[in-house]
């Protein structure tokens, strides 16, 4: 699995149909993801130097932590696409926030990949937000590779994480890199499947240091690899299912474990996979183009006040300047100036092929969800939205600003920073967020981006339920008797404000008629 030095990159993929392996890596906060997307950029040749986490001043940013609160707080709070190519393998890299915080952002994002790599911390082991991750991961069938980092610290025995991964995940482990040694004792890793050691090596391929473990150690590693071998052997077809995961024990800070697991991407992640659609799923080797928007990024570049569109290329081969069919909107539009993303960094994107992900800038047109095809009114599968589990009024310090704020809210929500209400009664804006970082993330960039300071306050309403009916009528004279508790969404569906749990209970109780959901459909035929 070992690999020679990597060849040159370019930043964006080149014109002949090389192999795309589009990946996201999921974490809970601080077990070291945004440092493994860095190396992984490093090894790959994407970049020269590695930027850290709460880095020292003197020291670049990462590239994948783009936005100033992420550069200020030390995490990840929107994601981000990378592309890169290494040995012949185009590579798009989606970096998610680890923060529970932001999962919807997470969720759409692992909506656009074909495969997922699970970063956990040697010492803490598998944590709340890694299990929620992998939950949505298994929802979608993703293939995982499990990533155990800080081995070069103090952690857990690496057996006790390899039994807490199969008990708590229902997956079948497969050790493919093992740890020689951790925390003072670390000397390396060994790669299992070519029987040998794996020293620290540059992006270039050069040795710093040879591997050397003092002989009683080597012998515990061997006793310890050859009680591997009670584990499923690496069954590629198992992996792709979604029922097993090889398991690298890794170091993304020392440089251990980094190539190998490019390697395992390149040679065992799925290419571009088929996507459920209606009215039938969408095959990569269909001959016509079709892609969805999964992110809405505004304000990537502050002096343009851009907007840009997230969106996959399921199939066909997308070039530039080609018009393609708006479902939603039932229109066609031209693609003039789409592009590829290096974090905040773009190039023009002059074709593209299932896989890739390119960037659509638009001026409102493009939402969360919207399927783009060559002529055929497909949908693909929608992706929700979650009911908030906190809602917050908001004071606008200039009343006089109150039209631009709209604009900022209806922006910001388009990407899934927050989702907004207007009630049927009253004029403040109801913000609606899963976690209480968003609302310093969303006072932040409504600060930063549009000059608009603003503050929030207690609202009287504690959590909402989009609402239908099959009966208009009887809908119609729900909506007019809870106008005190009735609100409405960007899209201008109805949404039940409750008050507390007795209240939603209450109304439900009263109106069995009334569907009150606690997601919502986001994409529209």
């Amino acid at each position: 699995m070992t690999i020679t030095p990597t060849e040159p990159v370019t930043a964006a993929p080149p014109a002949q149909t090389l192999p795309r392996r589009t990946f996201a890596i999921i974490s809970h906060p601080d077990a070291g993801k945004t440092t493994l997307t860095e190396k992984l950029l490093l090894f790959g040749g994407a970049i020269h130097e590695a930027g850290m986490v709460k880095a020292r001043r003197e020291r670049r940013n990462t590239r994948s932590d783009w936005m100033a609160i992420e550069r200020q707080r030390g995490i990840s709070v929107t994601s981000s696409v990378m592309t890169f190519t290494w040995h012949d393998v185009v590579f798009n890299l989606l970096d998610t926030p680890g923060h529970q915080d932001f999962s919807e952002d997470t969720y759409r994002t692992l909506t656009a990949v074909d495969a997922a790599v699970m970063v956990i911390d040697a010492a803490r082991g598998i944590e709340a937000q890694t299990l929620k991750l992998f939950e949505v991961c298994r929802l979608r069938d993703i293939p995982i590779i499990t990533f155990i980092n800080k081995i070069d610290r103090e952690g857990q025995d690496p057996f006790t994480l390899l039994d807490e991964i199969a008990s708590t995940l229902a997956l079948d482990v497969c050790p493919m890199v093992w740890p020689i040694g951790m925390g003072g004792l670390f000397r390396g890793c060994w790669d299992i499947a070519h029987n040998h050691p794996i020293g620290r090596v540059s992006p270039e391929g050069e040795v710093f240091a040879p591997v050397t473990v003092p002989p009683e150690q080597m012998a515990e590693v061997r006793d310890a690899i050859e009680l591997t071998g009670a584990y499923p052997a690496f069954d590629e077809a198992a992996f792709r299912a979604g029922h097993l995961t090889p398991v690298l024990f890794g170091s993304a800070l020392k440089d251990y474990g980094v190539v190998e697991l490019l390697a395992m991407l390149a040679q065992f992640a799925p290419p571009p996979t088929t996507q459920r659609a209606e009215p039938h799923p969408v095959a990569a080797t269909d001959p016509a183009v079709t892609g969805f928007v999964f992110k809405v990024q505004a304000n990537m570049d502050p002096n343009h006040r851009d907007r840009i569109a997230f969106t996959r290329i399921c199939s066909g081969r997308f070039q530039r300047g080609m018009k393609l069919f708006h479902v939603r909107a039932g229109k066609s539009m031209a693609i003039q100036a789409p592009i590829f993303f290096f974090a905040r960094d773009r190039s023009l994107a002059e074709e593209a092929w299932p896989g890739d992900i390119i960037g659509i800038p638009n001026h409102g047109s493009l939402r969360v969800g919207d399927t783009l095809t060559e002529g055929e009114p497909l949908r693909f599968t929608g992706i929700p939205s979650f009911a908030p589990e906190i809602l917050r009024r908001i004071i606008l310090a200039d009343p006089m600003r109150a039209k631009q704020l709209r604009r900022a809210l209806e922006d910001l929500a388009e990407e899934g920073v927050a989702q907004i209400f207007r009630p049927m009664l009253g004029a403040d804006w109801i913000v609606g967020v899963v976690g209480a970082l968003q609302l310093d993330v969303l006072a932040a960039r409504i600060d930063t981006e549009y000059k608009i300071p603003i503050r929030f306050e207690a609202s009287p309403y504690t959590t909402a339920r989009w609402i239908t009916c099959p009966d208009p009528k009887r809908l119609k004279d729900f909506i007019d008797a809870n106008q005190s508790t009735m609100g409405l969404d960007r899209d201008d569906s109805p949404v039940f404000l409750a008050r507390d749990p007795w209240s939603l209970r209450y109304a439900q109780e009263r109106a069995p008629e009334i569907h009150f959901s606690a997601t919502h459909e986001t994409s529209v035929a």
